[in-house]
């Protein structure tokens, strides 16, 4: 194998499949090699050097590692190697307009009519639903069990007349996310991915997954495309994203021996370096199938280190960061970066989320208080649609 960057990705990503490169510590049965954490980190970091895409997939790919955990043998012989080389297009269906921080509280409802399930109810915040294929969606099929056990999960077709996608203008000028009106689709009843209501398990699995690419890759600047799906910076399979190279631009604009200058980036620095390590140790106790809170700590740092990144871009631009648009690029970037900074502190569950995870299931403290979470759904008082 012999990467250039003038290569065709497609062929490209075939050989890493099948090599077992791309998800080195799965079974060779699903294009794995079978190997420790600790060697596939080995292959990554080689890929990284290389530059070279499609490595790490056993990590980062929620798709595949959530329907590798949970799906049915017919669903992963169709979509698992399609998934590896990026020609599935996938999105999330899980928040809701009622249903964010608490999204046990959802009340998408997803019916069995003979060998499918119809699915009424609407989604929003989806990244990627105007080019999906499927979409991993979470719908109520028991109203009359507590909330987190009448839930189930499926891999929705996105791509028929039910299905209705209105894009989301956001602050920065994107339209990255989406509101998704589910209006009877249908889904076939082989798509359910894991038992039947039993959605909240297999989303547990899946969120960590989400979570670790969330505390990994911190987003670089504006992407300048067109499209529904503008600005769309989902991360290819084994790749990252970019951070900003600080010190190169403390040095472009002569700030470099600023003191106050230095301090700012090496603290930047430090908060990566940790949260790398940090990373390390959540993924090396993360098995198939299963999830870890310690991801919540990566992506609650991720958080932080994008908003400190964004303010020490601005410190050391001083005035320029100030301005906006093609004729100061790097006004604009730093501008882009402070206010996209927000997409990780609320996505894949927000910064408050990751707190509680963090002291409930981490340090041991106390849970809060659910009044509603041993009541059957049907009487809770926001389920209106039920009654």
């Amino acid at each position: 194998m012999n990467w250039r960057a003038d290569r065709p990705r497609r062929e490209w990503l075939e050989q890493v499949v099948d090599a077992g490169y791309a998800v080195p510590t799965w079974p060779r049965e699903w294009y794995g090699l079978g190997l420790a954490a600790a060697h596939a980190r080995v292959i990554v970091e080689e890929f990284r050097s290389a530059r070279a895409p499609g490595a790490g997939q056993d990590v980062h790919n929620l798709w595949a590692n959530t329907l590798l955990a949970f799906g049915t043998e017919s669903m992963q012989r169709r979509l698992i190697r399609p998934l590896l080389l990026d020609d599935v297009k996938m999105c999330l269906l899980y928040s809701e307009p009622g249903a964010g921080s608490d999204l046990a509280g959802l009340q998408t409802r997803a019916e069995r009519d003979g060998d499918e399930f119809v699915v009424t109810g609407q989604k929003v915040w989806t990244s990627g639903a105007a080019s999906a294929d499927y979409g991993m969606l979470v719908a109520r099929t028991d109203w009359d069990v507590p909330k987190h056990r009448g839930i189930s999960f499926f891999f929705l077709p996105m791509r028929q007349e039910s299905v209705e996608i209105r894009p989301i203008k956001q602050i920065t000028g994107e339209s990255h996310f989406n509101e998704v009106f589910l209006d009877g689709a249908r889904v076939p009843a082989d798509h359910l991915v894991g038992q039947l209501n039993d959605g909240w398990r297999v989303l547990q699995t899946a969120l960590a997954y989400e979570r670790s690419v969330m505390g990994d890759v911190a987003r670089g600047p504006r992407r300048l495309t067109s499209g529904p799906d503008a600005g769309t910076d989902s991360p290819p399979p084994g790749s990252s994203g970019a951070e900003v190279d600080l010190v190169a631009l403390a040095r472009s604009v002569g700030r470099a021996d600023d003191r106050t200058v230095r301090d700012a980036i090496m603290r930047v620095h430090i908060l990566r370096t940790v949260n790398r390590w940090n990373a390390q140790r959540a993924k090396a106790q993360l098995r198939q199938g299963e999830s870890s809170p310690i991801l919540s700590l990566g992506k609650l740092a991720m958080s932080r280190i994008l908003h400190e990144g964004a303010r020490v871009q601005a410190h050391i631009l001083g005035a320029e960061a100030l301005l906006v648009g093609p004729d100061h690029p790097a006004g604009d970037a730093a501008n882009f970066l402070a206010l996209n900074a927000y997409f990780t502190s609320i996505g894949g569950g927000t910064d408050q989320i990751q707190r509680n995870i963090i002291g409930e299931r981490v340090l041991g403290l106390p849970r809060e208080p659910e009044v509603d979470r041993d009541v059957p759904f049907r009487e809770v008082r926001k389920a209106v649609v039920a009654r």
